[in-house]
């Protein structure tokens, strides 16, 4: 709001819009009285003028009276606000009712000779009535907020209080009673976070409160597990910790969950990321090129200071047994390349220091571009060791052949095996946690830090529980909980070096320059509707196997739409048909897996259904542009994309069908989720496959039609039995595939979803 035409000086200071939903509502009303601001600069209007803006005003007023009435609803069903709510309301309506008066035709003075009206005499009244509008409006909006706020703490009390229940029950009839009740609670305060973690207009925040979700999500199948295999084995001591374990962060990721809501501080954010080389290299960068502005801003020492600190923290690379030597060669090489051009820079700038240069010299200039060229390559340097190291380990662990060892070892009682393979976990983990140490450095963007502080945490809290359910189960070989609780684990750990990948995949994109913005939900309440049990909100509820399933289906999905981006990106013509409806399909199959997850717009099965319906048409509207493409290749070559294209079209006309086929019970809906994600994979799976081939033959063609000279000579060299005409092609190309209507009809569909 700091463009506000009000200024912030009358806002209080405790008004700070920290919501998308905020913002998004008062931008319309930001817009109008801009408009009748900007019209009290000229003191006479036309009578046309005078009437559009009185339209504003009253528009204003009316917009201001239903606000209100639904701020005052609110107020109503919350007591502690209502004294609050009900003063803000009030300041509001008088405010929408000054700016009506202002703008009332009735008041205006009759036309003069010039045929004009003088309007407005008193600029400061529309000026003093906008102010308190915004003013009031705002605090009603940061009041409605606060309701959420409190929903989520109410939400998160009633989970603590089951989860105390949880932690002392002894008997297994219990234990499923309170568990049923404790699956509920977790149910609601999922839909509460999750609309909350998607309204954070800080991406910090947005990204803390997804790593504390994550955390809840997995702890809470591994709660279940753990706690029957304590009251199975109540006598053994590796299931008390193993349940200990999770019970406590569990704690801790409700608490984290409640600093983000509440602005809480949290004990080292900063420190951490503030640590890591990409900020250092960013400020260092900085900090050089405001030379040009200013040679009197810093001393030289200090950036020399800054580049060695920056260096400094290099080590965490070079001094890590797991970097090769060639590895550590190269690092060293390019810090010292830095110094030796960072003291070329100092020494142009003393010397423009001692002449009293009054900007920077032509020896400044040509080493500051020297200075940030090497803290570039450093950073590509270490990027490179990170992101290889990454990708190694996942090839390598992903065989999981510790953790098949001690699945086998603990079921076959096998004490001195679960030790020994233990010890080979503890390794790959150490490698695990150090690496993400690694990728932190190199994130690229501070919510891609707090993720890989997240998995960092997660991989060195994981190991130890593996552990310690395979001693269990080694102690209990015939146990079927145990051995079920040691799969739960193994899964979490499996689980997390997925999303490891999709992490690698994301700081590559950072790096490349390739990020693509998420769309909001907005998670302000309504009257009446703000406390109902968000629970019903589900057609159905899934067990967790069911869960498991949809999650790794909808992960290889999220997968398959980051392969479509990257082949997307390869494209020179990033207007072309197939590559924007290529988008739209990797954008859909995004959705999708936010819905697997439990985030995004669609929150039931019937959003689902409804994005696989819209998914399916977009496919055949790229079956189409795949098929005016075709008309311009030759036999095999058009055989070849038709054979794709045929593909795509069962495909989607197979979801197409799924969809509108009606279901009824928990078990049919399951597979019809099941089906429509596996289904939207396979087009995904078909899309990857036929970009890059479009993508060489459009290049192909394209140079043949340069060098040619004319498309009628290049399309001549066809053996086609029906002449096209080169216009008629053109046209459709324009009119078919994607287009603004297109891209209308599928934003249309993103609004139906967001106003449920």
């Amino acid at each position: 709001m700091a463009s506000s035409p009000c200024g912030n000086s009358n806002f209080d200071s405790g008004l700070e819009i920290k919501t998308r939903s905020v913002e998004q509502t008062l931008i319309p009303l930001v817009s109008q009285i801009t408009t009748l601001i900007n019209h009290k600069d000229k003191p006479k209007k036309s009578e046309r003028t005078l009437a559009a803006i009185h339209r504003v005003g009253q528009a204003v007023s009316v917009a201001v009276g239903r606000f209100v009435a639904v701020g005052e609803a609110i107020a109503g069903e919350n007591q502690e606000l209502k004294d609050e709510m009900g003063q803000a309301c009030f300041e509001a309506r008088r405010a929408g009712d000054a700016i009506a008066q202002l703008t009332d035709v009735g008041s205006v003075l009759p036309t003069q000779s010039d045929g004009c009206v003088p309007v407005f005499s008193e600029r400061t009244g529309m000026v003093k009535a906008a102010r308190l509008l915004l003013s009031s409006v705002t605090k009603v909006l940061v009041l409605a907020d606060r309701i959420v706020i409190k929903q989520i703490i109410t939400s998160r009390n009633k989970v603590l209080v089951t989860l105390d229940h949880l932690e002392r029950v002894s008997t297994f009839q219990e234990f499923v009673q309170i568990f049923s009740q404790f699956g509920n609670e977790m149910v609601e305060f999922a839909h509460l976070t999750g609309d909350r973690q998607n309204d954070l207009k800080d991406e910090k925040k947005k990204a803390r409160m997804a790593a504390a979700r994550a955390v809840l999500e997995k702890c809470t199948m591994m709660l279940l597990t753990a706690s029957k295999t304590c009251l199975r084995h109540p006598d053994c001591e590796s299931a008390r910790i193993n349940k200990d374990a999770v019970f406590h962060r569990m704690r801790c990721a409700l608490e984290q969950v409640i600093e983000i809501v509440t602005e809480a501080r949290s004990c080292g954010e900063n420190k951490i990321l503030s640590a890591s080389i990409y900020n250092g290299i960013k400020d260092f960068k900085s900090s050089v090129e405001s030379l040009r502005e200013n040679l009197y801003s810093s001393s030289p020492q200090s950036v020399g200071s800054q580049l060695e600190a920056l260096v400094e923290r290099t080590e965490d690379f070079t001094d890590s047994a797991y970097t090769s030597h060639e590895q550590r060669q190269a690092i060293l090489s390019v810090c010292q390349l830095a110094r030796q051009d960072t003291q070329q820079l100092m020494n142009a700038w003393i010397e423009a220091q001692s002449v009293h240069a009054k900007e920077a010299t032509e020896d400044m200039e040509v080493a500051i571009l020297k200075t940030c060229q090497s803290a570039g390559e450093l950073r590509r340097e270490l990027h490179k060791v990170a992101v290889g190291r990454a990708s190694d380990l996942l090839k390598v662990h992903g065989e999981q052949l510790p953790l098949r060892a001690l699945k086998a070892g603990g079921a076959e009682g096998n004490i001195e095996a679960v030790a020994e393979y233990s010890r080979k976990l503890t390794e790959q983990k150490e490698q695990l946690v150090e690496t993400c140490r690694l990728l932190c450095h190199v994130s690229g963007s501070e919510p891609l830090e707090i993720t890989c502080v997240h998995a960092e945490e997660t991989f060195h809290v994981i190991g130890p529980q593996i552990m310690s359910a395979a001693q269990t189960l080694a102690l209990h070989p015939s146990s079927k909980i145990a051995k079920e609780n040691l799969e739960v684990f193994c899964e979490a750990w499996e689980s997390q070096l997925c999303d490891m990948a999709l992490l690698l995949r994301e700081i590559n994109d950072v790096f490349e320059g390739r990020r693509g913005d998420k769309r909001p939900y907005l998670s302000l309440p309504r009257p009446g509707k703000h406390l109902v049990n968000l629970k019903t909100a589900k057609a159905v509820k899934l067990d967790a196997e069911e869960q498991t399933s949809m999650a790794k289906l909808g992960l290889e999905l999220r997968l398959l739409s980051s392969d479509v981006d990257t082949e997307v990106e390869k494209w020179e013509d990033q207007e072309h048909d197939i590559v924007r409806q290529s988008q739209s399909l990797a954008s859909m199959a995004y959705n999708m897996h936010l819905f697997t997850r439990g985030e995004g717009l669609l929150k039931t099965t019937l959003d689902l259904f409804h994005q696989a319906e819209v998914l399916s048409e977009e496919g055949l509207q790229l079956c189409s542009a795949l098929r005016t493409f075709s008309t311009q290749l030759v036999d095999e070559e058009k055989s070849a994309v038709m054979t794709e294209m045929e593909k795509l079209v069962a495909l989607c006309q197979q979801l197409q069908m799924g969809g509108k086929t009606p279901v009824q019970g928990k078990t049919a809906t399951f597979q019809k989720v099941d089906s429509s994600i596996q289904t939207a994979r396979g087009i995904l799976a078909v899309v990857v496959s036929v970009l890059p081939f479009c993508n060489k033959l459009n290049k192909k063609y394209k140079s043949e039609r340069s060098s040619l000279g004319s498309p009628h000579d290049w399309r001549e060299r066809q053996d086609v039995s029906t002449p096209v005409k080169e216009e008629g092609a053109l046209n459709s190309m324009n009119s078919n595939g994607f287009g603004v209507k297109s891209m209308e009809q599928h934003m249309a569909g993103l609004n139906l979803l967001e106003s449920k």
